[in-house]
Formats: structure tokens, C-alpha cells, sequence
């Protein structure tokens, strides 16, 4: 799901991770060994996924190198940073910074992506208390420095960056590092949230990452991430953001699309839903897809029908005023 024209950048759409959408998969992927196949499966319907789970823990080159071989020619892998490097490891209430071996780990496990061309972006997510202070914006500066060569993308977790007079000055800022500002829809309650905006900060990617809208779980100590991000998006309220897209797009930036809300198959149903949005013309989702988009809209939405088959091997708040773009 790319779009590609002379006039214009292409607009991928994925969603982030693929190992945890549920009813999505044929059930042989969910067992043993089988559930190794779910990226290829997975990669039959989108051209980008962003790894999460390098959040969580450093993979070895050669698992990373197992997701290169899994996928086709052309598909790229956004990469979240791992959590020492982002601030969200704390000792005592304190940030704790990442040792050199947590450092050098995480730079190796690129190393795959980065030499088979796959590597599209490191996303730095940044925790609600990494808020707009003199010594945050030189670990922004550090960050640059880490990945010299990488697309590096950040995502705020606090509205000091964004609110009064911040907003022009955070946009700068990232041009002079050319880092990608992510752009977040996200539940808006509270300061530990940033606002939906899109801005072109780097020419190399935008990206927009759409966690949901379910305020009720936003601060909430959950069990899992599903529970967090438990809501599915109608595509009107999608919509709002299209314009914002396609514009970057139409200024030469290509554009990442990732869809967060990894509960059930929410995730996945809103990346087709978005990609048609975007006349991307997306593969024919698969037929759990399809039930969930029927009990959300009380239908099939009518381009399924005549949408292509995917190229397997095996098996199978409303929407309100468009965005803007900053450039």
C-alpha cells in the first residue's frame, strides 16, 4: 500500500509490530513454529512495519537479519529505540541513561536493516517527563550524533513542546538536526499528550502514528499495551488527517502511516481503511477483516469487492476539520 506518482512521494501504510493483531492471521499462524511466518504474511498487505518489540528488549543481528529475509524487496522496517535511550528506564525516580553495552547492542541490531536498504527510520519515543528544557534538547542533539546517517524520528510525550511559543521553536530545532517530527493522534486530555499536527522537518520522512482515541485507558496502569490502545477509528474520523498527509507527500517528502491501536485487529483494519482513504488501493483484507469492519459500519465497505487478492503463497470522535502541514 504505496502511493507512487511522478508528481509525488510515496505514502506507505502500516502499522506498528505485526505479531499481536488478532483475527487477522490464518489460525496455522498462530501456533509453534508457524507464528515465525506471520511478517511474511503480514508483508503480502503492507509495504512498512515499525518494530516495537526493540523497545522492550535488543534483538540480535541475527534475528533482525531473520525479518530481512522474511519480507520482499523494497518492504522497510521502521525501528522503535530501546527504552535506556528514550529515558524510560529510572532508578530512583531518575532517568537512567544506557550503558555503553545497551548503546553499542542497539546500534549492531540496525546493522541488518541499515545493509540490505530496509532501514527506514529510528524512532525515539520520549516519555510524558522528557518535557522542553535546555538539557532535552541536547539529548536531542545526542541522539542526532548517535545515528549519524539514520533517518532519526522523535515522538513527544509532553505539550511543552508544542503549546505557546514552543511549537515554532520545536519545529526548528529538528530541522536544524533533520529529525523527522512524528506527528501523534492521540487521546487529548491532559499534558502528557501531544497535539494532532503534522510538520515537515526533515525532506527525508514524515510520519504520523495513531495510537487511538480511548481516553478512559490513556493514564491508566494496564496489563498489556491492547488495552491501552483499545479503540477502533471510523474512517471519518481518518479522514481529518488526509490532507496533512498528501500534502507532504506533494512537497517531495515520502510519509509513513502506522496505525498503534493493537487491539484485536484494530490496528489493521483502520491501515486498510486509511489506505483507501489515501487511494492507495489496497490489498483484499482478509475475511476477519472484513466481520470487523461490517459490525463497525453495518457493511462491507464497497471497494473491498472489487479490491486485489494479496500475492500468498499459503492460506489467507467523528471526523472533524482537515489538519494542516507545517513546512
Amino acid at each position: 500500500m504505496e502511493k507512487k506518482n511522478q508528481a509525488a512521494a510515496e505514502i506507505r501504510v502500516g502499522t506498528c509490530n505485526w505479531a499481536d493483531h488478532k483475527a487477522f492471521y490464518p489460525e496455522e499462524l498462530e501456533h509453534g513454529r508457524r507464528q515465525r511466518d506471520k511478517l511474511s504474511y503480514y508483508a503480502a498487505f503492507f509495504p512498512v512495519v515499525e518494530i516495537d518489540t526493540t523497545f522492550y528488549g535488543i534483538p540480535t543481528p541475527r534475528v533482525v537479519q531473520g525479518w530481512v529475509d522474511r519480507t520482499p524487496p523494497g518492504f522497510l522496517f521502521d525501528v522503535k529505540a530501546f527504552r535506556s535511550l528514550t529515558g524510560h528506564e529510572r532508578e530512583g525516580g531518575t532517568p537512567r541513561p544506557p550503558t555503553p553495552e545497551e548503546e553499542r547492542d542497539f546500534l549492531s541490531a540496525l546493522a541488518p536493516l541499515r545493509d540490505s536498504g530496509r532501514l527506514a527510520a529510528v524512532c525515539y519515543q520520549f516519555p510524558p517527563w522528557f518535557t522542553n528544557r535546555p538539557d532535552s534538547r541536547e539529548r536531542l542533539l545526542e541522539v542526532r550524533e548517535r545515528h549519524p546517517d539514520d533517518i532519526v524520528a522523535v515522538e513527544f510525550r509532553h505539550r511543552s513542546w508544542f503549546d505557546g511559543d514552543a511549537l515554532p521553536q520545536t519545529e526548528e530545532l529538528l530541522r536544524e538536526l533533520d529529525t523527522v517530527l512524528v506527528g501523534v493522534d492521540a487521546p487529548q486530555i491532559g499534558s502528557g499528550t501531544a497535539p494532532p499536527h503534522m510538520a515537515i522537518t526533515s525532506p527525508r520522512l514524515c510520519i504520523a502514528r495513531f495510537h487511538g482515541r480511548n481516553w478512559r485507558t490513556w493514564y491508566k496502569r494496564v496489563q498489556t499495551t491492547a488495552e491501552r490502545f483499545d479503540f477502533l477509528y471510523k474512517p471519518a474520523q481518518l479522514q481529518s488527517w488526509t490532507a496533512a498527509i498528501e500534502a507532504a507527500a506533494d512537497q517531495g517528502v515520502p510519509v509513513h502511516v502506522l496505525l498503534n491501536n493493537n487491539a484485536s485487529n484494530y490496528a489493521v483494519v483502520n491501515a486498510f481503511d486509511m489506505a483507501q482513504l489515501l487511494g492507495l488501493s489496497p490489498r483484499k483484507p482478509p475475511r476477519q477483516v472484513r466481520e470487523t469492519m461490517r459490525e463497525r459500519d453495518g457493511r462491507v465497505p464497497a471497494w473491498v469487492e472489487s479490491a486485489p487478492e494479496p500475492p500468498l503463497s499459503s492460506g489467507e470522535g467523528e471526523g472533524g476539520a482537515q489538519l494542516s502541514l507545517t513546512v
